[in-house]
């Protein structure tokens, strides 16, 4: 006899099948797991359009879940920060592909609930980062982390307007792809 369908059987079962390994484009990139498979604190959400979504429609990250994926630096000024600043974290780009998202643009949310909208150009021309360390450290929600999206704004002067700034989210939360 099967046990009845619980909340809790089926994180159970998601923590058993979400850890496998994703490909995008013929590139291994490393395990992607649910949180709840993990103890560590969950510091980004994903939800929406995912072809690798669990029944819980959403895929959350830890920071060393974050870390697993491809990593970049860029060095750029911002209008927060006069002198260039040195951001590491992984291309939107990456990021979306790992958990097989499926629309052309994402919300992005705030801790303080602030909301932007980013259409597939930005993360398909522009390389817009999920950065998680600025100068090489963790950023803690005083110093607009844990995560901000940020673009290379001075390696495209284009990017220098308010509606890339306003793109460039700071303490990120969330994504929903749309």
């Amino acid at each position: 006899m099967t046990q009845p369908e619980t909340l809790d059987n089926r994180r159970n079962w998601l923590r058993r099948s979400v850890g496998c390994v994703l490909t995008w484009g013929g590139v291994w990139l490393p395990q992607v797991q649910a949180q709840e498979a993990r103890s560590e604190k969950t510091i980004l959400s994903i939800s929406g359009h995912l072809s690798r979504a669990s029944e819980l429609n959403r895929i959350d990250f830890s920071l060393s879940g974050l870390q697993q994926l491809p990593q970049h630096s860029l060095v750029t000024r911002t209008p927060w920060y006069p002198q260039p600043q040195k951001f590491t974290g992984v291309l939107l780009k990456d990021l979306l592909a790992a958990v097989g998202a499926i629309g052309q643009q994402v919300e992005v949310r705030a801790l303080n609930d602030y909301k932007a909208e980013i259409p597939s150009a930005d993360w398909l021309t522009h390389n817009a980062l999920v950065a998680y360390w600025r100068n090489d450290q963790p950023m803690t929600v005083r110093e607009k982390g844990p995560l901000v999206i940020i673009y290379p704004f001075d390696d495209r002067p284009a990017l220098h307007t308010a509606v890339y700034y306003g793109r460039a989210v700071w303490q990120l939360r969330w994504l929903e792809v749309k």
